[in-house]
């Protein structure tokens, strides 16, 4: 998602809060929501879930395993949704050629560093990189060279383009701040 004019380019960046996951998250918390209820309903000897009676499932070593299954999953579960409620890593791009500057915005986790800032001047950009690694775990990923501060990633790494896409985008990119393309 993208807005330009003459002058200013703003791109969005998606953030955590995407529909795989909220899948991800709901799931972890009703596998572990059943684990620790089975662990707990063994401990107790009372039926929390009727499909499994408390007298199958004996509190030492198998009902203690998945209590501890189940708590795990619980903090994973919590963390996940703490990232989507707070939508780490959205945020977006601003090239402005008026003003001759880059504006990278990103919101991070709650803390002192929460909102990440990065302003760069213009003249200061040396290319657009496109890094491609084929294979198992294909990565495309587009970068943005800048002078004496190395590489700043202007895309997500589990962002799915294809080659035509980022190709396109590098393109688009690199014609709009009038500097080369590298790729890698």
């Amino acid at each position: 998602m993208s807005w330009r004019s003459d002058r200013i380019w703003i791109e969005l960046i998606a953030g955590s809060r995407k529909l795989s996951n909220f899948c991800w998250a709901v799931i972890l918390f009703l596998g572990s929501l059943g684990f620790l209820l089975v662990g707990t309903s063994s401990y107790l000897g009372k039926n929390f879930i009727p499909l499994f009676p408390p007298q199958q499932i004996i509190f030492f070593p198998q009902g203690l395993v998945m209590s501890f299954y189940g708590l795990a999953g619980l903090f994973f579960s919590s963390y996940l949704w703490c990232t989507i409620s707070w939508n780490v890593g959205s945020g977006y791009d601003r090239f402005d050629l008026k003003e001759g500057i880059v504006c990278i915005f990103r919101w991070g986790f709650p803390g002192k560093n929460r909102r990440i800032f990065l302003r760069f001047l213009m003249k200061d950009i040396q290319s657009i990189r496109i890094e491609v690694k084929e294979g198992i775990y294909a990565r495309r990923v587009l970068y943005m060279e800048i002078k004496g501060q190395g590489s700043i990633p202007l895309t997500r790494t589990d962002e799915n383009l294809t080659l035509r896409e980022i190709e396109q985008k590098a393109a688009e990119l690199a014609f709009f701040l009038r500097v080369p393309i590298e790729v890698f």
